[in-house]
């Protein structure tokens, strides 16, 4: 039972940090070389944990061989834009002006019915407001309105609009994230002065406050039925 428990700790271990060395973009957005590898990796690591028999290392090396593998056609695709469209292939536009691209939706196996409820899921339950829709290589689908159909923007309208710049997470379920407090210039004393305006004597009776460098802040307290607080 241990030495099984071990083996698969292992190779958990060693998938995260496989995983992990991908970056955040493979992570969220897996192309179709890296939906391969996910799939071949898990297969890999299935074997050596079921079957006691087989040495650890049957399946630690071809994995490392995957993941050596897999960071070398990262670099070339950063380096190469054709090898880049070779292995991960071109966005499509499957919509122009309006109209569906009905050879490119062929070319793509993209049905109509799935066309609409991308569209839908963005916004654009109307064909008509869509000038380009594109189908990326990770099987996203991004969208250009006409003109018209865009929200308008504060300099559109004229309005002066001010920078509240990012916000950061300060007290986290009671607890204070000191980083976070510094990144944004305050201190303790700040944080008590604005937990004393909002009615909580200290951070553990702070379910979440949020501050961004503008100075607005964000509160809910905990379990009080009040509901979030906005300044």
């Amino acid at each position: 039972m241990f030495t099984g428990l071990m083996r698969t700790l292992i190779l958990y271990i060693l998938i995260i940090a496989g995983v992990r060395l991908m970056g955040k973009r493979q992570v969220g957005e897996l192309e179709p070389s890296e939906l391969v590898l996910s799939l071949i990796i898990a297969d890999l690591a299935s074997v050596p944990m079921q079957d006691y028999g087989i040495p650890l290392l049957a399946g630690v090396v071809p994995i490392l061989a995957l993941l050596a593998l897999t960071m070398m056609l990262s670099v070339l695709t950063m380096k190469s834009v054709r090898f880049r469209a070779l292995l991960c292939g071109r966005p499509s536009v499957v919509v122009r002006e309006g109209v569906p691209d009905q050879g490119e939706m062929a070319r793509n196996r993209l049905t109509v019915d799935e066309l609409l409820e991308e569209l839908r899921g963005l916004g654009y339950p109307d064909l008509s407001a869509v000038r380009y829709a594109i189908l990326e290589t990770n099987g996203r689908l991004s969208v250009l309105p006409f003109a018209g159909e865009r929200p308008p923007t504060a300099r559109e309208l004229g309005v002066r609009a001010r920078e509240s710049g990012l916000p950061r997470v300060v007290v986290s379920d009671g607890r204070v994230l000191e980083d976070n407090l510094r990144a944004l210039g305050k201190d303790r004393a700040w944080l008590r002065e604005e937990l004393g305006r909002r009615g909580c004597r200290e951070p553990g009776e702070v379910f979440l406050l949020l501050a961004d460098e503008a100075g607005q802040t964000f509160l809910t307290k905990k379990e009080t039925g009040k509901g979030a607080e906005r300044r």
